[in-house]
């Protein structure tokens, strides 16, 4: 019979009484002995090392018997915890879905003896999906509402909190101009109309020694005090805030706060900016953007251009060496821009997956009352960056190398922090990295870019699908708020009381699942229709990951 190893994890919350000879972490440890004890039969054993955490709260994870744990679960030396209760292993919802998340993928599982929680089991699993699902649903809610709030406040002309650009400062639900940064922004404005090239404007700050100036975040810290960047001149060209303007999701609204810059001047920055960028040269090349022209270098460091070729009514875009293109070298690469912008629009949508590691490598300087709207936020950003020719993306990504077997994408920091609206800490990064495995196969002239998986780097979502999911969280939205019942929601939508049901049911598929179809990385069976079908989709959440992800089998 094999053995089966059950780690004990007590914890106690405050140090009282833990001088005594027999405490409250003896009882619990007890008990789990005795429950391991009786499931002898099943080859279940205790290991001796002792996970106790005295006086230490439930609401944290910066425990050190609990990192202890974690380390051995990781180790894969530890087959089951076994917990008094489920609050002694934590009290919160969130940190409870994070531990989840890391049993799971150790395949560890873990057992409440005074609440009849067993994840060894089906139905304890049965139970840890749903109370994950609606965990995640409350989250998702609250995300909704924040990005409501912010939607119908910048409408109203509000600033909503972040760093404010150079030249304000914050005031209540408005901004104030700071006149020394003002004369600044001014004077930026005024020689770009002078000059008419963003890269001539950087040089002539360079020469002229003029950086950004030392500004404090609203957390107190220091910011600024480098040179110019191209993109963060470009960011502030753009930054209708200037204007005396709220933008919102591509929306300007008139602000409550004063103009840096009067409208007429702002109007002509931005009809000489659209004559400029490139990628809009010629009206022919007008219809095809190429969001990463000018960040594409190869392992040697030798710039990628934008080009495309026309064949018949298609047009198909490239990123090629520039030697190549000018035929000063009979080698280098030549891409396929759909290809290459869709692997980097899928590093960059990874790193926006994982809101709060995203915040510790940007030095993001998130407060407790931000991490909910930090959510929401990510969840926006990463699928704006999946949208053809994304401007998010394009100011979001620095540079991408192509190397022979790895693509790295650097991502500007201030940047990431802008889109987020949360202010970054002074740290002297300016970058953040993300690689993956791709190598170049040749397919005639052209370079195809291959993943490690072999699959094209390329995949559209299936928007049948994705307005699929977005109909099941609105109609579990409206259901949940109790005001109708599923019979008059069908009534009023025009559709059976059933596919009601059958669609509602989607709203609580699992995150990989989610997000796999807002990819478009759903195996090629799984459809609108498909999924609406009764008794489609699984209750488990493991078993919907291994009917609907390519590369997964069904165990």
């Amino acid at each position: 019979m094999k053995q089966i190893r059950c780690a004990i994890y007590t914890r106690k919350s405050s140090d009282e009484g833990l001088e005594q000879s027999f405490n409250s972490l003896d009882a619990q440890r007890e008990a789990c002995a005795a429950y391991i004890l009786s499931q002898a039969s099943e080859g279940w054993l205790a290991l001796p090392d002792i996970y106790d955490d005295g006086g230490l709260s439930g609401g944290t994870l910066e425990r050190p018997a609990l990192k202890r744990l974690l380390a051995e679960v990781a180790a894969d030396r530890v087959d089951i915890i076994v917990v008094y209760k489920v609050d002694r292993l934590t009290r919160s919802l969130f940190d409870f879905a994070k531990l989840v998340e890391t049993f799971d993928a150790a395949g560890t599982s873990f057992v409440s003896v005074t609440q009849s929680f067993n994840t060894t089991t089906s139905m304890g699993r049965l139970t840890l999906n749903m109370l994950l699902s609606f965990a995640q649903f409350e989250r998702e809610v609250t995300a909704e509402r924040i990005r409501d709030k912010i939607a119908a406040s910048k409408a109203r002309g509000m600033w909503m909190g972040g760093t404010p650009p150079l030249g304000y400062a914050p005031d209540e639900r408005s901004l104030v101009i700071v006149e020394e940064h003002a004369k600044l922004i001014r004077g930026l404005f005024a020689r770009y109309l002078a000059l008419g090239s963003v890269r001539s404007l950087q040089g002539e700050l360079s020469r002229d020694a003029v950086t950004l100036p030392r500004r404090m975040t609203l957390g107190g810290k220091p910011m600024g005090g480098g040179a110019f960047t191209r993109g963060q001149i470009y960011q502030i060209l753009k930054n209708v805030t200037y204007a005396g303007k709220i933008g919102h999701k591509g929306i300007v609204h008139a602000g409550l706060h004063p103009a840096i810059i009067d409208e007429p001047t702002f109007a002509a920055v931005q009809a000489m900016l659209a004559d400029h960028v490139q990628g809009h040269r010629t009206r022919a090349s007008a219809s095809e953007a190429s969001p990463l022209a000018g960040k594409i270098v190869d392992a040697e460091g030798e710039p990628l251009v934008a080009t495309h070729a026309n064949k018949g009514k298609m047009r198909h875009r490239y990123y090629v060496s520039r030697g190549l293109q000018h035929g000063t070298t009979a080698t280098g690469l030549r891409i396929p821009a759909r290809e290459i912008e869709t692997l980097v629009a899928e590093r960059v949508q990874q790193l926006f997956a994982h809101p709060l590691e995203l915040a510790a490598l940007t030095s993001l300087d998130v407060q407790v009352h931000q991490i909910a709207e930090l959510h929401a936020r990510c969840t926006q950003l990463s699928v704006d960056v999946r949208e053809p020719r994304s401007p998010v993306l394009a100011g979001i990504v620095h540079k991408v190398e192509v190397g022979a077997t790895t693509v790295t994408v650097s991502c500007d920091s201030e940047m990431v922090a802008r889109s987020l609206g949360i202010a970054r800490l002074d740290d002297g990064t300016t970058t953040i990295e993300t690689s993956c495995a791709a190598r170049l196969t040749r397919s005639g002239r052209a370079l195809r870019l291959v993943q490690d998986n072999g699959r094209v780097a390329h995949a559209t979502p299936d928007r049948s699908l994705v307005r699929l999911l977005v109909q099941a969280r609105r109609w579990w939205s409206i259901l949940r708020a109790g005001e109708i019942s599923a019979s008059e929601l069908a009534v009023r939508e025009g559709v059976t009381h059933s596919y009601v049901i059958r669609v509602t049911r989607l709203a609580f598929l699992a995150p990989a699942v989610t997000e796999a179809i807002l990819a478009g990385r759903q195996r090629a069976s799984v459809t609108a229709a498909s999924l609406t079908v009764e008794g489609a989709v699984a209750l488990e959440w493991q078993t919907q990951m291994a009917e609907m992800l390519p590369g997964r089998a069904i165990g």
